[in-house]
């Protein structure tokens, strides 16, 4: 049986890193810094919505994590319903989402949090008469 070689290993880790992330994350995160919305540029989808990665990389105690704030506008249609390989928290900062995941419906306001399992088909949607604004933390598994 054939192993990793270290060489394939860092080539892959250095692909995986560099996919889409912010330059403040290419590297090994392992100092501290300030990370704001900001002072990044947004992607806007197709529904409106916005998006601003603010972090993507491995932590220092070796977990993958990504972190994006999101703004999803009032009456609008959400991402389609999808299902993620890793841990997911959404920290709803303003509005109201309606979550739903397997065949369940709750509404979550500012200040609530919600807690995304790995292998859950789930959608976020914006019930509110406001924008909705949510910070989404990605660790372990599909991250990248």
């Amino acid at each position: 049986m054939m192993g990793i070689r270290r060489r394939d290993l860092s080539v892959a880790l250095s692909a995986f890193l560099q996919k889409g992330v912010a330059a403040t994350a290419r590297a090994p995160l392992s100092n501290s810094k300030v990370l704001s919305p900001d002072r990044l540029p947004a992607t806007t989808s197709i529904n409106g919505g916005k998006r601003w990665n603010l972090l993507q990389g491995v932590l220092a105690t070796g977990e993958a994590i990504a972190v994006h704030e999101s703004l999803q506008p009032a009456g609008m249609l959400p991402n389609p319903p999808h299902t993620i390989q890793h841990s997911e928290l959404i920290l709803v900062e303003e509005g109201t989402l309606l979550f739903e995941h397997d065949g369940q419906s709750e509404k979550v306001g500012a200040g609530g949090a919600i807690l995304v399992a790995p292998g859950t088909r789930h959608a976020a949607r914006n019930v509110g008469d406001q924008p909705a604004k949510y910070l989404v933390v990605a660790i372990g598994g599909d991250t990248g």
